[in-house]
């Protein structure tokens, strides 16, 4: 007995009631359910024409490869073999399936990171829409008086007054409201920050010596009257004797770029902390706002003229960025002092008498950005309210003109120099609590600097030194004198690196840019 269509010997036989064939039960229905036919003869053939056939229980034969060992060892070998296949094609589906994994994360990630350059670009977009709206009635306040040209701003249509001088837009009560909430801010910060752990110890600096020395400007004309650091970034400004101002990367010691554009010296450089703006101002009575590019230069965006005085020796002797990063102020020795809107240089208030002895000779904003200070070409210190545009203190005592104001970063204290050495302030008590006489009566103190922590104090003039800060009742030590490696003895700027970790010094009648640290730190950098 063996199926039609299998060949083999059924388990459950059925024989066709038609063809008398025999089947195997399954095989013959399945057949049955496809098609309607006889499997074999073709005929028209239903379930009902099938008919059971009862056998007794078959047992099937070994197959001959289960008769022997080599039969046996074949089929585990063929098993084996299966068996290694199916592995393989599973490992094949884990690595497709691992490679569509990271492939979707890859892409997760991606969509991800476009979210937040959207959402950083739409919170730009706003920013700069109230900023744009903010400055909708300054622009046109100031329509006839602040025209463009290639862009840089023209100096001789403004609109004049009925006393012949120029009509300013004023400090509105928006910009007034933006300077409080940046005081309030920086106040509540100032609270709660500590002395940086990364700071440079004493013991360190005691060891600061000469690490390098840069040649930034000419030959012809060597001096370099102002230095500064960007605060971020490890790069520093120089302003010199020849006209130029100069980028430097400290790190690498190349000249990132010169700028050029100034008829005379440049007297004071600045670095805003955003947007990669810098600001220098001349002894041809001009500051120039500069953009920095993708490739390391600077493109020159307004030329303000706002200090035109007649004389001649009235030159733009210091600029100071505010705390908001908006706004700077510049001071002149035509003795008055404008407040700018950084992003479309104009000036929204000019203070003072464009006339009389007092020139202002240095300019710094108080760390909180409501308070201005002002060193005089005689001798006085001037504490101004920038909401108001007031005087609100005056501090004489010195000898000479003031060279240079620096406001500590705790906001309480005020160091000043000039022809008679370095005064500190308390602006608590509004009064003289200690003075420095570093040099001899012929040897004026050219600069003075708090670092950014307020821990240290540098002073500079036939050579540089650093103190200690202390307090109003105990003693500021000198714990380190650098001495003027130019040979000219006339030190005009020192700048401390971040966290104190080197300083920058220059001199009159010297082009070199001096980098002072301690031994080994520069292969550290």
């Amino acid at each position: 007995m063996i199926c039609a269509i299998s060949g083999e010997v059924p388990e459950e036989p059925v024989v066709s009631k038609k063809s008398g064939l025999l089947f195997e039960r399954r095989l013959v229905e399945r057949h049955i359910l496809d098609s309607g036919k006889c499997p074999v003869t073709g005929e028209v053939l239903t379930m009902d024409d099938i008919v059971p056939v009862k056998t007794n229980k078959a047992v099937k034969p070994r197959p001959l490869q289960a008769a022997s060992i080599p039969g046996l060892l074949g089929m585990f070998q063929n098993e084996w073999d299966a068996l290694m296949l199916s592995n393989f094609a599973l490992e094949q589906q884990l690595h497709t399936a691992r490679q569509e994994l990271s492939h979707a994360l890859y892409q997760h990630d991606a969509a991800c990171r476009v979210i937040a350059r959207l959402k950083k670009e739409r919170d730009e977009a706003r920013s700069l829409l109230a900023e744009a709206e903010r400055k909708i009635p300054l622009l046109s306040a100031s329509e006839a008086s602040a025209p463009v040209t290639n862009g840089k701003r023209a100096a001789e249509d403004y609109e004049v007054g009925s006393d012949g001088k120029r009509i300013r837009p004023g400090i509105t009560n928006d910009v007034i409201e933006e300077l409080s909430n940046c005081n309030t801010m920086l106040s509540a910060q100032r609270k709660k920050r500590q002395v940086p752990p990364t700071l440079t110890p004493i013991d360190v600096l005691e060891n600061f010596t000469q690490l390098s020395s840069h040649p930034l400007h000419k030959t012809s004309k060597p001096g370099i009257l102002s230095v500064d650091i960007h605060p971020s970034k490890d790069i520093i400004a120089t302003g010199g004797v020849d006209a130029t101002a100069v980028i430097f990367d400290r790190p690498s010691g190349q000249i990132l770029s010169t700028l050029s554009g100034h008829s005379k010296r440049v007297t004071s450089v600045k670095f805003v902390a955003e947007d990669e703006l810098f600001v220098t101002g001349s002894g041809d009575k001009t500051v120039r706002i500069w953009q920095g590019a993708n490739d390391s230069n600077y493109n020159c965006l307004h030329i303000l003229k706002d200090h035109t005085a007649e004389v001649s020796f009235f030159v733009v002797q210091a600029v100071t960025v505010h705390a908001t990063n908006k706004y700077f102020v510049s001071a002149s020795l035509d003795n008055t002092w404008c407040f700018y809107d950084l992003a479309s240089g104009l000036c929204l208030a000019q203070v003072g008498e464009a006339s009389g002895n007092e020139g202002f000779t240095s300019a710094s904003f108080h760390p909180d950005g409501l308070i201005l200070g002002t060193g005089t070409s005689e001798a006085v210190v001037k504490i101004w309210d920038v909401k108001s545009q007031s005087n609100v203190a005056t501090f004489d005592g010195h000898v000479g003109a003031v060279t240079a104001v620096s406001f500590s970063e705790n906001g309480y204290f005020l160091a000043t120099s000039a022809g008679d050495g370095v005064k500190l302030w308390d602006l608590r008590k509004l009064r003289n609590f200690r003075s420095f006489t570093p040099y001899d009566s012929n040897t004026p103190t050219n600069t003075v600097e708090f670092d950014f922590s307020g821990t240290y104090l540098a002073l500079a003039g036939s050579d540089t030194r650093v103190y200690q800060v202390a307090n109003v009742k105990l003693e500021w030590n000198c714990i380190k004198t650098l001495p003027d490696l130019s040979g000219t003895g006339k030190v005009n700027c020192v700048k401390f690196g971040p966290d104190a970790k080197y300083m920058a010094v220059a001199s009159m009648d010297d082009r070199n840019l001096r980098i002072f640290g301690a031994p080994g730190s520069e292969e550290m950098s």
